[in-house]
């Protein structure tokens, strides 16, 4: 399906604040770019560069004052995902390189105190995506999609405890899980078809069987239509905006529509 996102930022700045965004997605499995406008209102210079996760990255020095990015896409996403029950664990010592990084404990992520838990949600299922698919009801079934319950300092533990929170922690805690019983699980950012409330969105995707699946442990069942921004180890690597400085978001708009194929 052929979708149009949106989002406009219109932030103040006291001061020249260095940004690094991530809001331009490139074209890969399960998504095609056709058109993409990346604007910075006034004009700013600006330079990107690939991070060490492979993530397109917009670098700039703010002006002071107000200012604006937009951020426009066309894309072919695919209209579902990927969803095989048989799918195994790979041993660890056979994993792909790439993927160890994912295993292990991260600043949102502390997988390595969820191994209890993890084994008792997980027990009764055989394969790998069994597992992934266990966690990923366990969260959404036990954790409240509340806004203003967590902020940017939650972590898996503390959503845990709290058992409220937002996609960025729904995901943290169903990759903690699945790191916990030494499936790869890494978080990712985009655009999600139909998402309710609209915003950017964040889930996951765990490894088995030389794939990335997609799990969202806020929605009831598998959905496609996504457009991925990026991905990393949790929330710390795929922030659509990190400033060093002090700013006013002013104001946030996102939007995906249906759009033509004309």
């Amino acid at each position: 399906m052929r979708v149009k996102t949106i989002c406009q930022l219109k932030y103040n700045a006291p001061n020249n604040v260095p940004f690094i965004m991530m809001l331009r997605p490139k074209s890969g499995i399960g998504q095609q770019i056709i058109e993409e406008t990346f604007q910075l209102s006034p004009a700013i210079n600006l330079t990107e560069y690939v991070d060490s996760f492979g993530n397109a990255c917009q670098r700039f020095l703010s002006p002071i004052g107000d200012f604006q990015v937009e951020s426009i896409v066309i894309a072919e996403t695919n209209e579902s995902v990927d969803v095989n029950f048989d799918a195994e664990i790979i041993p660890v010592e056979n994993l792909p390189e790439e993927t160890l990084i994912y295993l292990l404990p991260s600043r949102y992520c502390e997988s390595d105190l969820f191994l209890s838990m993890a084994v008792e949600i997980t027990q009764e299922y055989q394969t790998g995506y069994q597992k992934a698919e266990a966690i990923r009801e366990w969260v959404y079934n036990n954790i409240s999609y509340q806004y203003g319950f967590s902020n940017s300092s939650s972590t898996a533990c503390s959503v845990n405890h709290s058992g409220v929170g937002v996609c960025r922690d729904f995901s943290h805690l169903g990759i903690s899980l699945c790191r916990a019983i030494n499936i790869p699980a890494r978080m990712v950012v985009g655009y999600l078809y139909q998402l309710e409330p609209m915003d950017l969105h964040a889930w996951y995707e765990v490894y088995l069987e030389n794939q990335w699946y997609t799990f969202d442990a806020t929605q009831p069942e598998p959905k496609g239509n996504r457009l991925v921004l990026a991905h990393g180890r949790d929330a710390s690597d795929v922030a659509f905006a990190t400033h060093f400085g002090f700013v006013y978001l002013n104001e946030m708009q996102v939007s995906v529509e249906l759009a033509s194929t004309n």
